[in-house]
């Protein structure tokens, strides 16, 4: 179940400008110079990750370097808009499902 969270659109449209201006800092430069996605791990070409935001704006979430990741295109898009604590359920399920087969 999703928590009500009154997140209005001039709050999103901040929001994701704070993370344009982030994304041109020297911290993620840095960030992503490693090429390797917070969540799975693998190495990729640093302009292939992508900043995700671990609580997501629409979710209330903030564009703060400590809110911020560097992820790869496959898992920022599976993530969508999920909290970290139901991205770790969905990643629990996938592993149940793999280990059934």
């Amino acid at each position: 179940m999703e928590p009500f969270l009154d997140v209005t659109e001039e709050d999103e449209r901040r929001e994701r400008e704070k993370a344009r201006e982030l994304r041109q800092s020297r911290w993620w430069k840095n960030r992503i110079a490693t090429g390797i996605c917070h969540y799975c791990g693998m190495k990729v070409a640093p302009k292939e990750l992508t900043l995700d935001h671990l609580v997501p704006v629409s979710r209330g979430g903030k564009s703060t370097k400590t809110n911020c990741v560097a992820a790869c295109k496959s898992c920022n898009n599976k993530k969508k808009n999920l909290l970290p604590m139901e991205w770790a359920d969905y990643l629990a399920e996938l592993d149940g499902k793999d280990a059934k087969q």
